[in-house]
């Protein structure tokens, strides 16, 4: 029952992790930089994102440009695209094999079955948190190398947005919903093994008939 109300646990920790992944992937504010200039009236605040390239005036004004070329993108946004894409189409599959393999479910038919889907839908989940985390720590890196690089003037400097918390926390909830679910699963494997079932050896009744047979021959 503890298992399941864990598994249940991680379940949860993993939807939580899709939206967040799927949000985060489509959100415009991976970097933000504000520009309030000499007047309040003129101020900007520049966002930039995977997708599109978007710009809020403090007049109420919203603009967005989606970048179409792919080829003219600095690699760690076309890198980021790809793995986030990965990462939100693992995580969804990894949602349906999970489904099917925790206990509180009737799918996935004997516990073998179950056991096996429910580790590989814990795989998926690791998987889906590392393509999530690594270009999001990668672009966070270039934010924070060119906010730091003096060549750079102000105007062109910006800091990490909401999208890449939501990445970052996201991922976190994926890699422990997958733990999870793995461990759950090999602990069961293991006390398999450490605790094999027991072989009950009852006694031949054609040997017992043979020796009563050979009894009555001697008599």
């Amino acid at each position: 029952m503890a298992s399941a109300s864990l598994q249940f646990f991680a379940f949860i920790l993993a939807l939580f992790g899709v939206f967040g992944d799927i949000i985060a992937t489509l959100l415009p504010n991976w970097k933000v930089n504000a520009d309030v200039g000499s007047n309040i009236i003129t101020a900007i605040t520049q966002m930039q994102g995977l997708w599109m390239d978007c710009t809020w005036y403090s007049t109420g004004m919203f603009s967005c440009t989606l970048k179409y070329s792919v080829l003219s993108l600095p690699i760690y946004i076309q890198a980021a695209r790809t793995t986030m894409v990965l990462s939100c189409i693992l995580s969804a599959f990894g949602i349906c094999i999970s489904t099917v393999g925790m206990k509180c479910t009737k799918l996935g038919g004997d516990t073998d079955s179950k056991s096996h889907a429910c580790f590989a839908g814990g795989v998926c989940f690791i998987l889906a948190g590392i393509f999530e985390l690594v270009p999001t720590s990668w672009y966070t890196r270039e934010i924070i190398s060119n906010f730091l690089d003096q060549t750079i003037p102000e105007s062109s400097k910006h800091e990490p947005g909401g999208a890449v918390y939501t990445g970052f926390i996201s991922a976190a909830f994926l890699l422990i919903a997958g733990v999870i679910f793995c461990t759950s699963c090999f602990k069961k494997q293991q006390g398999a093994w450490i605790y094999p079932p027991k072989q009950h050896h009852f006694p031949s009744t054609e040997q017992d008939s043979n020796a009563g047979y050979n009894l009555k021959d001697y008599v």
